[in-house]
């Protein structure tokens, strides 16, 4: 066994060199190989920001690159294409499909969202309909009963008896009856200011 010296022990464990350490090394996939790109990319410019999911808006055919509008490399099942045609093909059909997709989807969004907003005129029509039906009803009877109280008023002004009032008995007096319920449906009625509310027989 060797003595634990200077000279014994690993260049690479002194803390006096300056040799990086050996990196593990990682297993032999593509992910990995991947990892170890971006690693060192982002090591040589520190300063590269990822988008956030949060900028990216969703995809629609609008945001695609539009098709090419003059194709160079038209290839077609005769024989001598080569062995990439097969995937420059399987490409373009891919973003092809993507497009239409994409287009079929707006399309339905937006007959959805127009059918959602003929519903809606529809029941804010028929809300203001109700609303002002309603209104109208409040108004009838807020006249009739300005006619009814304003006729009650003129008759028996004299006498002190109007429309929904009882008429007024001496303080102290008790009507004669069998009971003394009945006494006390008969006793005088203090009028007190604020709303009366009337039960309707």
């Amino acid at each position: 066994m060797s003595e634990p010296i200077p000279e014994s022990v690993p260049t690479s464990a002194d803390p006096r060199s300056r040799r990086p350490i050996k990196r593990t090394r990682l297993a032999n996939t593509p992910i990995a190989a991947q990892s170890q790109a971006l690693e060192a990319l982002f090591e040589r410019q520190p300063d590269i920001q990822i988008p956030s999911s949060s900028t990216v808006g969703p995809r629609t055919a609008s945001s695609l690159a539009p098709p090419p509008e003059i194709v160079t490399n038209v290839q077609g099942s005769s024989a001598g294409a080569g062995s990439g045609e097969f995937h420059v093909y399987k490409a373009s059909r891919r973003r092809e499909y993507e497009r239409i997709r994409l287009m079929d989807e707006e399309s339905v969004r937006e007959e959805k969202d127009r059918e959602w907003e003929e519903k809606a005129k529809e029941r804010e029509a028929k809300d203001e309909e109700k609303r002002s039906k309603n209104a109208q009803k409040r108004a009838k009877a807020k006249e009739r009963k300005g006619k009814k109280g304003g006729a009650a008023d003129e008759e028996g002004a004299g006498d002190g008896v109007g429309v929904g009032t009882r008429p007024k008995a001496a303080a102290g007096t008790v009507a004669a009856g069998p009971t003394g319920v009945q006494a006390m449906v008969d006793a005088p009625v203090a009028e007190e200011d604020g709303i009366v509310i009337h039960d309707e027989d």
